[in-house]
This record gives C-alpha cells, structure tokens and sequence, in this order.
C-alpha cells in the first residue's frame, strides 16, 4: 500500500473523528464540505456524457438540506420534494431545453450525494441536544476517565453510533483491501474487476465482528444478534456503495472520480462506502434497535 495512501487515510480518520466527537454544527460543517466536493465530482462525471444538469441550484438546496437536518431532523425529509421541484423548475426555464437525463441526473445529484448524506448528521444529533456542552451546539465529554476504562453508556448515542458505523466501514473496507489483494481469485462483478468474492466475504465479516463488539460495549440488547445485524447491514451497504460508484466512473469512462486526496482519488472514491450506509444505520439505531429492545 503506498504511503501516501496511508498518510492520507491517516489523517482523514483523525479528522472525521474530531468532526464525530464535537458533533453539532462542527459535524456538519464537515458533512457539507465533503457533499460540497462529492456533489463537484459527481456532476464533472455526468456532464462528461454530455448531460447539463442543474449544478449550482442542486449544491445549494443539499446545503440547505444539511442545514435544517441540524436544526429539526424531523423537518429534513419535507425539504427532498421541495428541491426537488426547485430543480425542475430550474431546469424548465433554461434557454437550453432540459432533457430527460437533465432532469435525472440532478435529481440523482440532490439524492446520492446530498439527501443520503445528510442521514449522517441526523444520527450524530440523536441525543445530542441534551448532551451539548460546547458553542455551536458541540460537545466535549466531561470524564475521560470512565471512557478510557470502556464506559460509554454516558456519552450521547448519536455519538456512539455514528463512531461505531465509521469501524464497521472501515473495518470492511480494510479487510476487503487486504485479503482481495493477496488472496483474493473469484471476480465479484464486472463493474468492478479489482473487487473479489474473497474480498468482499471478508469485508462483511470483518464489519460483522466490529459490530457484535461495539454493540457488548453500547450494551445493545441480545448484544451478539442485534450487533451481527448492524453489521451485516453496514459491510452489505458500504460494499453496493462502492459499486454504485464504481458504476458511475465506469460510465464516465475515468478512472478515479477526482484527484483530491493523495493515493484515494476523490472525494466519492474514499466516501462512497458510506453513502447507502447512513440512512440504514439512523433508522437501526432510532427504530429497529428500539422495537428488538422490547421483543429480544
């Protein structure tokens, strides 16, 4: 593995963590960043087809979108119709008459790279309000010393569920990388060709074992069930992000979707493994885990 792809990692995952602990509007401030450039990356790939899609109006409601999912988390999902139609409407009076693939790709835009995302920021703000303690709604725990000894019960949920979520993806995306490399022989799919069977199983697993672990220390209930659901629900959707775009830069014809990050490629290429991820792991933590919890 080259260094600089190791240094680069490095440093993205001291950096999310940080994001991930101060969570609030610091969260999200990272969250919009990388949208921001996931959301550049993806319309450089489309327009590379010789579609025109509404760029600039997309961007702008995905920001907004992250904006109210910090303000009223129950409010975010109403602003998806409405960006939509601000979108066609956009698009309808452009001099340029709009196409079919106009439409969708922007709409495909607000959705992918804006709307799935933005399910990040609405799990780190699960019991958040109560637990901020810092300007801009952050926080910083108050004793190192129960967290060091592995009592996170304290710490607020959306916290240590969106850190767990991040293990479990990294773990398979690790795990994938390695055992694919070295031992891996049977083609997973054609959109593909580097990714193998043997790579991906492992993947899976290796999200799986974080996950029953993460759920002994979280105190899940029937923490060995509810823990391999997590993550098989996380190693499953972290591996179809990865070739959905895999997908779109197969269709683009290129190879990497940006240059941005040193030995990664862009931004898409080093968070696509998180994309599909997010909404399932909000709706296991706020609805699923709940609803096992009274019949487990």
């Amino acid at each position: 593995m080259p260094w600089s792809r190791i240094i680069s990692g490095i440093i993205a995952i001291i950096m999310a963590l940080s994001a991930t602990l101060l969570g609030g509007w610091y969260f999200t401030i990272a969250i919009a960043l990388v949208v921001f450039l996931g959301q550049q990356e993806y319309f450089n790939l489309v327009r590379s087809r010789g579609i025109t899609p509404a760029v600039k109006t997309t961007m702008f409601v995905s920001q907004v979108l992250l904006a109210i999912s910090t303000l009223d988390s129950s409010l975010a999902d109403a602003i998806m119709p409405i960006a939509g139609t601000l979108i066609c409407f956009y698009l309808l009076f452009q001099p340029k008459l709009a196409t079919i693939a106009d439409i969708s790709a922007s709409i495909m835009g607000l959705f992918y790279v804006g709307y799935l995302p933005s399910y990040w920021v609405r799990l780190r703000g699960v019991g958040h309000t109560i637990t901020s303690n810092l300007p801009l709604s952050g926080y910083w725990p108050s004793n190192w010393q129960d967290i060091g000894q592995g009592n996170f019960i304290s710490l607020p949920t959306g916290l240590t569920a969106t850190t767990l979520a991040f293990l479990c993806i990294w773990a398979a995306d690790i795990g994938a990388y390695i055992i694919g490399k070295f031992f891996g022989k049977t083609r997973l799919s054609n959109i593909s060709p580097k990714k193998t069977v043997e790579g991906a199983v492992f993947g899976v697993i290796a999200s799986l074992t974080v996950a029953i672990i993460g759920a002994y220390f979280l105190h899940f209930p029937n923490w060995i069930v509810t823990g391999a659901m997590l993550g098989l629900i996380i190693g499953i959707a972290s591996l179809l992000g990865d070739l959905t775009e895999s997908l779109l830069k197969r269709d683009a014809g290129v190879k990497d979707s940006g240059q941005l990050i040193p030995g990664h490629g862009g931004i898409l290429d080093r968070t696509d493994s998180y994309i599909f991820t997010a909404p399932l792991v909000y709706y296991f933590i706020t609805l699923l885990l709940p609803l096992l919890e009274k019949t487990l």
